[in-house]
Formats: structure tokens, sequence, C-alpha cells
């Protein structure tokens, strides 16, 4: 059972705050000890709870918390990651947004999810992550990981040529208006929208899909990278794009590209009774065939 959990929130919208409030109310009276990320704007009188500012929220006199909640979509999970990512602790994901792979536990079953929390009845997945090394410091800190995916896209309206090195192997020149470098827990994000395939989250491997490719015998392609992804970008204009998850920005094209698995994964919480293939097919409607 854990004993002190932390719950991040960034939206104010009322679905997210309702979320929030009945956490706090199902783990307090469970006598966990809880911790908010951001000011609730809502009252929550019935409830002896803290807040603290951000810079300080994974201390609880000293100790971490045993599980962070993030309480959101997607977008809110991927933010969470940044603040944990060297850290070791469990993420929960309670959707209170729209797809929703991620943050995987309903808000309409909270209650039943955080005695589930609460009974040990949930199992770690650990996932890879990326690290962006090249170009030294585009992203600040542990801005540079990425859960989902790395991109290189065009930054203006001419598409731009990416030659593509694989622990120094050349793979292949792609004319393009972009590349996907995705995780396993990506392929279900940028990756699947560009006719990418979809891999279980524990899987190490990473994907590279492109972007509208201008050549027709150009697919996606799955890898087993033991050191590093490198990337030599040309194009007409100044500059091409990086992002990195939700974050972007704009590159010389004098400055290669380096991708590397980073050392660490992160450990994300899985319900019993849950799992990856049962959510493909509740969010991707998989099998909605009256034969089935």
């Amino acid at each position: 059972m854990p004993e002190r959990v932390a719950i991040y929130f960034k939206d104010n919208n009322s679905k997210t705050r309702d979320g929030v409030d009945r956490l706090i109310k199902e783990f307090h009276k469970r006598g966990v000890r809880i911790r908010i990320f951001q000011k609730l704007s809502v009252n929550v009188t019935d409830v002896i709870w803290e807040q603290i500012e951000r810079s300080d929220i994974l201390s609880f006199n000293s100790e971490l918390p045993d599980m962070v909640l993030s309480v959101g979509g997607d977008g809110t999970f991927l933010e969470t990651v940044l603040n944990v990512k060297d850290l070791g602790i469990p993420i929960a994901g309670v959707n209170t947004g729209r797809m929703g792979f991620l943050a995987n536990i309903s808000a309409d079953e909270i209650g039943r999810s955080v005695e589930m929390l609460c009974k040990g009845e949930f199992e770690i997945i650990e996932r890879s992550l990326l690290e962006l090394t090249q170009p030294a410091g585009t992203f600040e800190g542990n801005a540079s990981s990425a859960l989902n995916e790395i991109t290189i896209q065009k930054a203006d309206l001419s598409m731009i040529t990416i030659s593509v090195f694989v622990d120094d192997t050349h793979l292949n020149t792609y004319w393009a208006d972009g590349l996907i470098v995705s995780t396993a827990t990506g392929s279900t994000a940028y990756n699947l929208s560009a006719g990418g395939p979809i891999l279980s989250p524990e899987d190490e491997s990473i994907i590279i899909s492109p972007i509208a490719p201008h050549n027709l015998t150009i697919r996606p392609i799955i890898l087993n990278v033991k050191n590093s992804i490198r990337m030599v970008i040309e194009g007409r204009s100044n500059e091409y794009m990086v992002t990195c998850d939700f974050r972007s920005k704009r590159i010389p094209f004098n400055k290669e590209i380096l991708i590397i698995r980073a050392p660490v994964k992160i450990r994300t919480v899985m319900l019993t009774g849950m799992d990856f293939y049962s959510t493909l097919r509740n969010k991707l409607m998989w099998g909605a065939d009256r034969r089935n």
C-alpha cells in the first residue's frame, strides 16, 4: 500500500478538478499522505491536505512519494515524466482528457482504482525513453528526453533531405517532410497516424517512420539500436524543426541530430485486469463489428 502519493495536473477544467478532488478524498480516507503539484482552484473542505510549490513537490520531509498520479490526458502524463524521470517513481495516469493511452485509468472509476492501488493490485511496466544528445542543449535539462517520439520536420514549405545512420551504418536518405523516431510507447501516438507499426510498451525497439515521403517505396522500419541514430539534414531554407514530445525548436541545417536510447526507463502503473491489448481494443475500437 502506498503511504505517500503526489498528484500532478495542469488543466483547470471542471472534469480535471473533479478528478483531483475525488483522488484526494479517496486517498485521504485510506490514510495515504498527499501532495499536490498545483494549487487547486476548488474548495476541499473535508480533507486535510497541503499545498506546496512545485519545486518542493517531491519532498515528504526528505522522502519521495511512493507513486505519482498524473491527472489529465497523455500530454499531462508526458509532463509528469519530466519531473520524475531520474527518480524511479511509478506514474499512474488518470484520464480526464480524450484518448488516453498513457493516462489509462478512467475518471469514472477513481474510487475502485484507488482501492486497487492501495491493495497493490497493479503491475509496473518499464518503458524506454529516447534522448536527444546533439545539438547539445537544444532542450534544457530533462527536456531532451522523450517518452513518445523525437521528430525532425521541415520548418518551411520545402521538403528536407535526411540522411540517417544507425550505429554508424548508413540506413537511408529520406526526401520527405520529416521523420518520426518513436519509442514503443509512442507507437500509438504520431507514429500511428503516419502509418507506423504498433509495439507493445515493454519493447525496446525504435521505429523510424517518414512523414509524407517523396518516394513511395519508403516505409517505416523497426530497429534494435545499440548505440545511436545520427541524422544529417539538408534543405533549401536556413532551418529545420526538431520536436521532443511536446517541445519544439528550430535548428540550423549545419547541426546534426544524435539520438540515443536513454540510460533510464520510466516506471508506469497498470492496474490488474487492464492491459495494453484491451486498451487498443477500447481506444481504437478494434473488433467493433457485430460479428465479434
